[in-house]
């Protein structure tokens, strides 16, 4: 099987911690060059530090704030001026959590602006350079939501979804290109976006957040919950040569809970 991404060129959004940071790490370890992605300059050194050399790739980095559309344009032009992009990982965190029928219109903006808008900048940006080595993956890291709506998380159910259905409408039109385009859905994953959500859970439901995460887990039939890693190499997968002949999906990693298919 060949998953060898030796000579390939990696983008990796949210990439200074948690799944972003494990899927950076992941890519490296199969040979890509990656450049890491965040708002956070002191995170992302720390970051590159722990990126994997195995083909002594020059890892760098670039600090990208997704709420400003022309930060992340000029960033991504410059990026493909000097190397192609052959990996496009779209990253980003999720909005606050919260009911629907309370959300603020502005922040129903705000996310579409950060995980659609840009995700479509981004992916003008590098397409070209996909199509040039007939070798393009572009990879969503989302949410289960896509399949079944989390409560609480009104903002984020709806942005997700716009994602996936912008994803399987942008893998019909570049499949020709040998460009693929997958959606990875993660379950509850060992990350700070989880311990905020844990938290808030704890508090509406006026317990613990020890006996809140203990709930939560019985509800993932492997009784745990997943790490970053476990998400990264899957997502590695799908931006190897070994992934040629997938496109178009939602991948679950969430150890059995989402009950849909």
């Amino acid at each position: 099987m060949n998953i060898n991404l030796a000579g390939k060129n990696a983008f990796v959004g949210g990439s200074s911690k948690g799944i972003g940071k494990a899927v950076a790490e992941s890519l490296a370890e199969l040979g890509a060059r990656v450049t890491l992605i965040s708002r956070s300059e002191d995170k992302l050194k720390a970051a590159l530090e722990s990126l994997p050399t195995p083909n002594n790739q020059q890892h760098d980095y670039r600090v990208i704030d997704f709420s400003n559309s022309d930060n992340v344009q000029s960033n991504i032009n410059e990026l493909v001026n000097d190397r192609p992009i052959h990996i496009l990982i779209n990253n980003t965190g999720g909005p606050a959590s919260g009911l629907i029928h309370q959300a603020d219109i502005q922040a129903f903006v705000q996310a579409f602006h950060n995980h659609v808008l840009c995700n479509q900048i981004l992916t003008k940006a590098v397409l070209e350079g996909m199509k040039a080595a007939n070798y393009g993956r572009i990879i969503n890291v989302i949410s289960t939501s896509v399949k079944e709506p989390i409560p609480g998380l009104g903002v984020s159910n709806t942005t997700r979804g716009a994602v996936a259905n912008w994803a399987k409408t942008m893998a019909g039109e570049l499949a020709p290109f040998g460009i693929t385009v997958n959606n990875l859905l993660p379950g509850f994953t060992m990350t700070g976006r989880l311990d905020e959500i844990i938290a808030i859970k704890a508090k509406k439901a006026n317990t613990s957040i020890k006996e809140m995460t203990e709930t939560m887990k019985s509800y993932v039939p492997m009784q745990r919950f997943g790490s970053p890693k476990e998400i990264a190499d899957v997502v590695a997968f799908l931006a190897s040569p070994a992934a040629s002949y997938i496109t178009g999906t939602n991948i679950t990693v969430d150890g059995g809970r989402t009950k849909s298919w």
